[in-house]
């Protein structure tokens, strides 16, 4: 159990979603979503908090949005460090299990308030949301795993 490495190891990850993400925009020019906005401003409203009016009010709701998905993200990385060394996959299986791990933790709630549907996604919509998180889930294996086995060396053959 290393706490600390699952934080650490998702923040790699949440950084190398976001740049996957960010490169997605930039190679097809897409615009940023909104999903996560009208989620934050959903569970907002749920919670009887009012974010305001005008530009202050959409900043807020693309703050909170953000912090939704980094709430997630290291969520799953908390999780993840606090499984037992004995019960953790081997580094494929932990990369898929993290992507698909962090997949649901973002996409979910995001559902459950209604901002989103994945019933009714098309292939890109899917690929958009695949690609991102399996780079978190690859970054955040490989970061885990060398922090908490800094001195195993690979064999050269």
């Amino acid at each position: 159990m290393n706490l600390t490495a699952g934080v650490t190891a998702a923040a790699a990850g949440i950084t190398a979603l976001d740049t996957v993400s960010y490169l997605d925009m930039v190679v097809r020019g897409r615009p940023a979503s909104e999903v996560p906005a009208e989620a934050a401003d959903e569970l907002a409203e749920r919670a009887g908090i009012d974010l305001g009016h005008g530009e202050k009010a959409d900043s807020r709701r693309t703050g909170l949005g953000a912090l939704l998905g980094y709430t997630a993200g290291l969520g799953v990385g908390v999780l993840y460090g606090l499984l037992p060394g004995d019960r953790r996959p081997a580094l494929p299986l932990a990369a898929l299990g993290l992507t698909v791990a962090a997949m649901a933790a973002g996409d979910i709630p995001l559902a459950a308030v209604g901002a989103t549907d994945p019933r009714r996604w098309d292939a890109t919509s899917w690929i958009s949301d695949i690609l991102p998180h399996l780079a978190y889930g690859l970054t955040t294996a490989v970061v885990y795993d060398r922090l908490t086995r800094p001195g195993r060396r690979r064999r050269r053959r």
